[in-house]
Formats: C-alpha cells, structure tokens, sequence
C-alpha cells in the first residue's frame, strides 16, 4: 500500500467516530458540550463550501437559526415580488436577484443545521416573524405588490434596508452568543454582507 493510500486509511476511521460522537451527543442533548470547530463540507443548495453544523450548538445558534429561516424567507418573497414588475431600475433588479441567490441557500442550510441539532424550525409558541426586527407586515407587502415600477423600486429600497438592519441586528447577537462554528460564521458572513447591501440601496435611494 502506498503512503498516500495509507493516509486515507487512517483518516476514514476517525471521520466515522467523530460523527458517531456528534450523532451521541445530540442524541443525548440536554446540556451541549463543549463546541468543536466545525467543519466546511460541500453546501448541497447552493454550491459553495458551508461550514457543518456541530454537535456543541447552544440555545443562541438554535434562535438565531429559528429566527433567520422566517426573515430570510421575507426577503426572499419580497425579491420575487419586485422582480416580476417589468421597468425596474436595473440596479434594483441586480440587487434583488443577489438577495435572493444569497439567502434561499441560507435557508436551506439553516434547517439542515436544525435538523442535525434536533430542533424544530420555529420557536415553540412564536409564530413566522414574530418579534423580529425588520419584519415586513402584510400591508407592506401587499403596497409592494400593488406599486408601480417606477414607484416599486424606491419602496423596494426603504424596506429592504429596514429588513437588513432587523437581521444584520440578529446575526450580531448571534456572533456574540453562538457557540457552533458554522452557525457563528454564517451570521458573521450576514453582518458583512447585508451592512454593504445597505449602504448601496441608500447610496441608490440618495440619487435622483
């Protein structure tokens, strides 16, 4: 057997007991334990290499992750509404679209990373939205829906800058209470990006 063969042979075993030891610890859940690194895998939905959810989750990454499914959600809903509005301000347009190919993906990873924790997908006695900051009402949505193009882009902006600020205000919290890896560098990650999403839609808003 070659060195390189034998490298591989060595790491296999220690891939399937560290995961038996995630699987037991969650099993057993109660208190988690102390959180490894966790590790970067392949992101089935979206592509890109995502860091794994661990086993040493604590109450902040399960909130933060119950919390960020419904919100991304909304962002999501409110992109497809102002993407099939034909005129747009093409910078709109660019800005929507990235808003939704970054958070669906999210999404999808947030609940794997639930389901792996053996938490449900929303908060026990807390319906979608609630007490999340930046979420739209059903009016905001439905004068969204109703606007007209020209008009559409501008409210567009205005909310979706109050939605970014209501999550970039959630992942913070989570960078600083988190304990699991992949959930922390995923709320860092929305911290960076969103804060620079909102200073173009209000450098967009700021011109005639």
């Amino acid at each position: 057997m070659t060195t390189l063969q034998h490298t591989h042979a060595r790491r296999r075993p220690l891939g399937l007991t560290l995961l038996a030891v995630g699987a037991l610890a969650l099993a057993g859940c109660g208190a988690p334990a102390a959180t490894p690194a966790s590790t970067a895998t392949a992101d089935i939905h979206s592509g890109h290499s995502m860091p794994s959810a661990s086993a040493g989750f604590n109450s902040a990454d399960g909130m933060f992750a119950q919390m960020m499914i419904p919100h991304h959600e909304q962002a999501v809903q409110m992109s497809e509404i102002v993407l099939a509005k034909p005129g747009l301000d093409p910078r709109v347009v660019a800005l929507a679209q990235q808003i939704r190919a970054a958070q669906a993906p999210e999404i999808a990873t947030l609940k794997d990373w639930l389901a792996a924790w053996g938490q449900p997908e929303s908060m026990p006695g807390h319906g979608a939205g609630e007490a999340m900051s930046g979420m739209m009402k059903d009016e905001d949505l439905g004068q969204l829906r109703s606007a007209e193009p020209a008009k559409a882009s501008k409210l567009f902006l205005t909310q979706m800058i109050a939605h970014h600020e209501g999550a970039v205000e959630m992942a913070r919290t989570e960078t600083q209470e988190g304990q699991d890896g992949g959930a922390v560098g995923m709320a860092s990650a929305i911290v960076a990006s969103q804060s620079r999403e909102i200073e173009e839609m209000k450098a967009i808003l700021a011109q005639p």
